[in-house]
Parts: structure tokens; C-alpha cells; sequence
């Protein structure tokens, strides 16, 4: 019997792990994959039915441009994202006489540092002063002149580093001023904080990926609206609230992820489509990371991108120390974060701010004491109960403060 079991066990008894687990090597679950998004669909798509059943089509995309076009006055954070053309022309003057050599160095410098400050400043005074721009509006704007002032930071940084180049400042001055406003808007358009004088292109666009892309926009901003967290908090003691905000957690962390998928996937990729950009790279697999650092590193590559470029490099070129250029890049992160926030709503509660500058100590108690799947699940608690809590927060206490003695929204709630 001895020389057919010896068979048997070399043809049946392998050594070998089980396919779930980490050491087995096996990388291929796009089938589970798929099961998220159709449970995703499923357990959403009675929401959605309700939602229709019950108010109907809230907002008729006809109408909106009919009364955008009739009365474009009454959408003033629109007009107010046209307005940021002119910050962009200014840029482009400045740009186009300092490659003629019209004007120093030293008085471009002056003119971009203007030109910048208001590109934040012009936005957050309008949004606070003009009562008839929404929340929704001002968050929109905003982030619009935001995305300007990264990309005008840029073009103005390799521009200036271009002109240190005898030959690419000879080759630039070539270009047109037509030339010049074209590729500049291609920029402005163009996924990317990052400019620079050429970028990678596709051969054609792929209607097919187009499409799906587009759906997926249509089908995310369909599930984005279906969940609604909506929770008071007052006259209740600390444990309860606890309660309260740990059960908002989950429904909060899907819009999250809903959003991310939604904008860093569809949407950019639409747009990249589009415009036949070549460089897809928007996030990478953040969802693996163990540490908190590798996170904000991967999740939004092209703010990370231009962070390292145009804010942690020359940090450390002009002698700063890792730990203190990693801490100001999470600071510039947490002004814009409570930028973004506090402005649109009108409240100033620093949450945002705090919520990102904590990042620093729990990226340090992460690397430091956690290792493997224990700091892979840190951080997916940290984005669970973290920042879009914080979120949550400005949404009570603006409901609180603007619509709990409106009946009708408290009866709609």
C-alpha cells in the first residue's frame, strides 16, 4: 500500500493555504467586488422608489437652465464662477509680459501674490455678504476658485522655473497669445492641479468608456440622494448623543464613499475622456493602507502631487525638517477643508480644521504601535467616525440654527 498512497497524497494532499487568506497570494476579488455594487444597488434602489412615490422629481433639469437662462441673476454662485475668468486673464498677462521681459520678476511676483490672495478672499466675501447664495452654491464656488488657486500656483511656479531654461523660455516664446489662452484653458479644464507645457495625450476618445462614465455619475448622484442622515441632538446627555452619531456613522461613511467613486473615478475620468488626458492616475489603492500617511498620500493623488511639488519640496530645500513640512502641509490642508466648510454654511466651529490637524498624532500612534490589518483597520475607523463626523456636525448645528422653527422642513424630516 505504500507506493499508491504516496501517489494519492502527491496527486491530492498539497501543501497549501485557503484562497481567503493573506498568505495564499490570490489578488482576484473583483467577483466580491461586484456583490458590493449590486447589494449597493439593491439596498438603495427602495429608497429611491420611496423617494420618487413620495415627492416626486424635486428638480427638473429643463426648468433649471430655462431659469438660469431667463433670470441668471437669481444664481449668483454661478455668476460668480464666470467671474473667475478674470483672475485667469490676469494670470495670463502676467505670464505672457514676463516672457517678453516687460516687466521684473520681482513685480510678477507682486502681481500673481494679488492676484492670488483675492482668488480666495473674493469668493469667501461675496458667499458671506449675499444672503440669496445657498449652501450648496457657496460649497460650489468655493471650491471652484480653490481648484484655481492650486492650478494658478502651479502655472505660476513652472513658468518661473521654465524661464531658468534658456531653451525652454525660447521655445515658449513661440507660442501665441491665442496659443497661450487655448493651452491655459485646457488646463483649467484638464483633471489636474499640475501644470506643465505638455501634456500626455490619448489617441481618440473611447465613447463606450464615456458613456459608462457618465451612467455611473447619474447612477451614484441617484444613490448619493437616497440617503439622507438627519439626526437632532439637543436636550440629550453625552451618551446618547454618542449613540446617536455611531449609528449616523455607517449611512455617513457610504455618502463618503459614494462621493469618492463619484468624483475621483466617473467624473474625472469623464472629463479626462473627454479632453483626451492622458494621465488617469487620480487616487491609487488607498483602501490597503496601513498607516495614515499612506492614506492621505494616495486617496487624492493630484492634490498630493501638487503638495509635494509645489509645497513639501521646497520646504525642504530651503532647510525645513521632514516633520515640520509634513506638519505645514496639514495645516494648508486644514485651512481649506475649513475653507470649504465653514464659509458655504456661515459658521466658523473649527471642527474641519481640528478633525485634519488631529491627523499628525494619529498618524504617528498608527506607525508607531500598529502593523498590518490592525493599522489597515485604524485607519478605515479613523475615515468611519473621523472627518465625516465633523461634517455631520456642521450640518446639526446649521439645521439648528437655520431650520428647526421652519415647519416645513421639520415636517419633510
Amino acid at each position: 500500500f505504500g507506493q499508491p498512497c504516496s501517489i494519492q497524497k502527491n496527486l491530492y494532499l498539497q501543501l497549501q493555504e485557503s484562497m481567503l487568506s493573506s498568505a495564499s497570494g490570490f489578488k482576484n476579488y473583483r467577483g466580491i467586488l461586484n456583490w458590493c455594487v449590486v447589494m449597493l444597488v439593491l439596498s438603495n434602489a427602495r429608497l429611491f422608489l420611496e423617494n420618487l412615490l413620495r415627492y416626486g422629481i424635486l428638480v427638473d433639469p429643463i426648468q433649471v437652465v430655462s431659469l438660469f437662462l431667463k433670470d441668471p441673476y437669481s444664481w449668483p454662485a454661478a455668476c460668480l464662477v464666470i467671474v473667475s475668468n478674470v483672475f485667469i486673464f490676469v494670470a495670463l498677462y502676467t505670464e505672457r509680459k514676463l516672457a517678453m521681459g516687460s516687466i521684473s520678476e520681482k513685480v510678477g511676483l507682486l502681481i500673481y501674490i494679488f492676484n492670488l490672495t483675492v482668488i480666495l478672499c473674493f469668493p469667501m466675501v461675496v458667499v458671506l455678504k449675499l444672503p440669496s447664495i445657498t449652501p450648496v452654491g457657496g460649497a460650489f464656488a468655493l471650491g471652484v476658485y480653490t481648484i484655481l488657486f492650486l492650478k494658478l500656483y502651479s502655472y505660476k511656479d513652472v513658468n518661473r522655473w521654465c524661464r531658468e531654461r534658456t531653451q525652454v523660455k525660447a521655445l515658449s516664446n513661440t507660442m501665441t497669445s491665442d496659443d497661450r489662452r487655448t493651452y491655459m484653458y485646457y488646463f483649467v479644464f484638464a483633471p489636474t492641479l499640475c501644470y506643465e507645457l505638455n501634456f500626455p495625450r490619448s489617441e481618440s476618445i473611447r465613447m463606450g468608456f464615456l458613456l459608462r462614465r457618465l451612467f455611473e455619475m447619474v447612477g451614484n448622484c441617484t444613490l448619493f440622494n437616497s440617503v439622507k442622515p438627519v439626526f437632532i441632538l439637543q436636550e440629550m446627555d453625552y451618551s446618547r448623543m454618542t449613540e446617536r452619531l455611531l449609528r449616523l456613522a455607517v449611512p455617513n461613511h457610504l455618502i463618503w464613499l459614494i462621493f469618492f467613486y463619484c468624483f475621483f473615478h466617473s467624473s474625472m475620468n469623464f472629463v479626462a475622456e473627454l479632453l483626451r488626458f492622458g494621465d488617469r492616475e487620480f487616487y491609487r489603492d488607498w483602501w490597503n493602507s496601513e498607516t495614515i500617511t499612506y492614506f492621505w498620500q494616495n486617496w487624492n493623488i493630484p492634490v498630493h502631487k501638487w503638495c509635494l511639488r509645489h509645497f513639501y519640496k521646497p520646504l525642504l530645500r530651503r532647510g525645513a525638517g521632514k516633520l515640520l513640512s509634513q506638519s505645514a502641509v496639514f495645516f494648508a490642508s486644514a485651512f481649506f477643508h475649513e475653507y470649504l466648510v465653514s464659509v458655504p454654511l456661515r459658521m466658523f466651529r473649527l471642527w474641519a480644521f481640528m478633525g485634519m490637524m488631529a491627523q499628525l498624532p494619529l498618524a504617528w500612534f498608527v506607525a508607531r504601535f500598529l502593523r498590518g490589518n490592525y493599522g489597515n483597520a485604524a485607519v478605515w475607523l479613523s475615515l468611519i467616525i473621523g472627518q465625516p463626523i465633523a461634517v455631520l456636525m456642521y450640518v446639526h448645528d446649521y439645521y439648528v440654527t437655520h431650520c428647526q422653527d421652519d415647519p416645513t422642513i421639520t415636517e419633510a424630516l
